[in-house]
C-alpha cells in the first residue's frame, strides 16, 4: 500500500513532538487504532445534560424556567470566557475588538431571547411554582457578577447611594458597598435577606479574590493599555459604549419587564422570590450602573437608562 507524502509528513511531525517530550510514538498510535470513534452526544454528554433539570413542583412551565436560566449561566461562561483571554494576553486592538465585539452578540442574544420569560410561560403556574424556589433568585448568579469585575473598576460597582462618599476610598471600603449587596435588603427592615447571607457565604470571598487578581487587568484597564491612538478609534469605542447599554441598561431592564410582567399587581406589588426590592434593583436609571463613564458625554450620562429603546 502506497502511503500518501501528506500523511508519511504528519507522522514525522508527529514523531518529532513525541520525542520532545520523551514518549513513544508508536504507543500512542497504538491507543489511537483501539479508541472508539467520537459521537456528537458523547462530545457534549447530552445524556448528562439532559438530567440536569429537575423541577421541584408538577408545573409544566417550571422545566422553561429552569432551562432558560442554565442556557443564560452557559452564555456567561463563553462571556467570562472571552474577558479572561482579554486579561491574560498582551493584546493588540484587532484582538481586543474581535473578543469584545463577541461578548457584545452573547449579550444581545440574551436580551433577544428573554421573551421566553416575558411571555413564553404561563402566569399563573410561575405564580405558583415560584413560591417552591425561595430563597432562590437569579440574584445569586456569581458568573454574571465576576463579568462585572473583570470588566470596569470596583468603583463602578459601588451603589449609588454610596458612589459620592466612597470616591477616593480604598479597594476594601469600596468593595464593601458593591450595589449588589444593596439589592438583597428585605424591604421592610432593611435587613440582608436569605438569599444575600446564603450568597455571601458561598461566594463573597472568592469574589473578593478575583477582583484583587483582576484589579489592574479590567477589560477597562486593558483598554487603557492600547496605544492613545487606537484608543481614540471610533469604531472600538462605539462597540464599547454598546456592551456598556447591553449589559447596564437593555439586560436589567429585560429582568424589570419580566418581574413587572408576573409581579407587579395592585394594589401591592408581589416581591420577588428572593425578597429582593425589584422597584428599585432593577429599573437602570436608578442604579445608574456604567462600565466606562469616561466615554459616555455628560448629557449621556445624565440621560443614563431613560431611553429604553
Amino acid at each position: 500500500m502506497q502511503i500518501d507524502e501528506k500523511v508519511i509528513h504528519q507522522l514525522e511531525r508527529l514523531h518529532a513532538k513525541y520525542a520532545t517530550m520523551g514518549q513513544d510514538m508508536s504507543s500512542y498510535l497504538e491507543g489511537l487504532i483501539e479508541s472508539d470513534y467520537l459521537t456528537y452526544w458523547d462530545y457534549i454528554h447530552l445524556d448528562t445534560l439532559l438530567t440536569l433539570q429537575n423541577p421541584k413542583t408538577s408545573y409544566p412551565d417550571e422545566k422553561i424556567f429552569i432551562i432558560y436560566h442554565q442556557i443564560t449561566e452557559l452564555y456567561f461562561n463563553l462571556i467570562l470566557h472571552e474577558l479572561e483571554q482579554i486579561a491574560s494576553v498582551e493584546i493588540s486592538i484587532g484582538f481586543f475588538q474581535e473578543r469584545l465585539h463577541r461578548i457584545v452578540q452573547y449579550f444581545k442574544n440574551l436580551i433577544a431571547s428573554f421573551t421566553i420569560m416575558i411571555d413564553g410561560m404561563d402566569s399563573a403556574q410561575f405564580l405558583k411554582y415560584r413560591m417552591a424556589l425561595l430563597p432562590a433568585s437569579g440574584f445569586q448568579s456569581a458568573q454574571y457578577r465576576k463579568i462585572e469585575i473583570l470588566t470596569t473598576s470596583i468603583e463602578n460597582l459601588v451603589s449609588v447611594s454610596k458612589r459620592e462618599t466612597m470616591a477616593g476610598k480604598g479597594f476594601d471600603e469600596q468593595f464593601e458597598n458593591i450595589y449588589w449587596k444593596q439589592g438583597a435588603t428585605e424591604l421592610a427592615t432593611g435587613k440582608k435577606t436569605l438569599t444575600l447571607l446564603q450568597f455571601e457565604e458561598k461566594y463573597l470571598s472568592e469574589l473578593y479574590s478575583l477582583a484583587k487578581k483582576y484589579e489592574g487587568q479590567t477589560l477597562w484597564k486593558k483598554f487603557k493599555q492600547l496605544p492613545d491612538s487606537e484608543q481614540q478609534n471610533q469604531e472600538l469605542i462605539d462597540l464599547m459604549k454598546e456592551y456598556d447599554t447591553q449589559v447596564n441598561v437593555q439586560w436589567p431592564l429585560m429582568h424589570y419587564k419580566s418581574a413587572a410582567r408576573y409581579l407587579e399587581k395592585k394594589p401591592e406589588d408581589i416581591a420577588a422570590t428572593g425578597g429582593t426590592n425589584w422597584q428599585k434593583y432593577l429599573p437602570p436609571r436608578f442604579q445608574r450602573r456604567i462600565f466606562f463613564p469616561e466615554l459616555w458625554s455628560s448629557t449621556e450620562l445624565e440621560a443614563w437608562g431613560t431611553n429604553t429603546k
